[in-house]
């Protein structure tokens, strides 16, 4: 079989092509990790992060949330890798959305980094807890102001993930909070803060030849309780 193949869409006849990667550019072995996925982690974020790697926003991932049995993906930035004093993997978001209500509700959900360009991948499940209302205030001061008055414009008039009329509602929303915040600091909206995402599973994904993939898993069974190391079949 071709190492492409292509398929008709929506029964007009279209033909796309999609097409397949033979991974060697590394390995993952046992001996490469560390007691602590974090730290991990973090060799691995720079990596992807480095001149040359390729990767256009590497930290850039997939969270995926859950609410009355239905899952919701989108993607976020990842900002920190503690907050507060705990590690994990910090996000910042309007809480009113449909993300933020989604955690509130059931704080357990998924995160996904994928790294292509060196053919990695990170998987991770945990528990998301709210930062601090002081931590999340102090990364908003440091924001772009046009990032702080787009904030705003997702507060008022509607808040994020809430249908909107058309995209002058929205480009009147954030001239409303120029206009508001004229020759002053923009404060940090009520609704708007950071989650902690504390991992009980980390997976790292390395290509391999023949799909014949790495895959080592960290695996707990609390927040505080100790690593258990695996191999999962590709």
């Amino acid at each position: 079989m071709s190492d492409t193949g292509t398929a008709g869409a929506g029964g007009r006849g279209e033909q796309h092509e999609f097409g397949r990667v033979d991974y060697t550019l590394a390995g993952l072995d046992e001996a490469d990790l560390t007691a602590d996925p974090m730290d991990l982690f973090g060799r691995w974020y720079d990596d992807a992060s480095a001149e040359g790697a390729g990767v256009a926003e590497p930290n850039a991932m997939v969270l995926s949330t859950v609410s009355d049995g239905r899952p919701s993906s989108r993607t976020v930035l990842l900002k920190e890798l503690s907050a507060d004093g705990v590690p994990g993997f910090v996000l910042y978001t309007n809480r009113a959305s449909r993300k933020g209500t989604e955690l509130a509700r059931d704080p357990h959900c998924a995160l996904h980094l994928g790294w292509y360009e060196l053919q990695r991948q990170v998987r991770v499940e945990g528990v998301a807890q709210r930062v601090s209302q002081a931590t999340s205030e102090a990364y908003f001061a440091g924001r772009p102001r046009a990032s702080q008055l787009g904030a705003w414009a997702s507060v008022q008039p509607v808040a994020q993930s809430q249908v909107v009329p058309d995209r002058a509602a929205l480009e009147a929303a954030y001239a409303a909070a120029e206009e508001r915040f004229a020759g002053s600091e923009v404060p940090c909206p009520p609704s708007w803060g950071g989650f902690l995402v504390v991992p009980l599973e980390v997976e790292f994904w390395q290509g391999r030849h023949g799909r014949v993939h790495d895959r080592l898993r960290y695996r707990r069974d609390t927040p505080d309780g100790d690593w258990v190391t695996e191999r999962l079949a590709p």
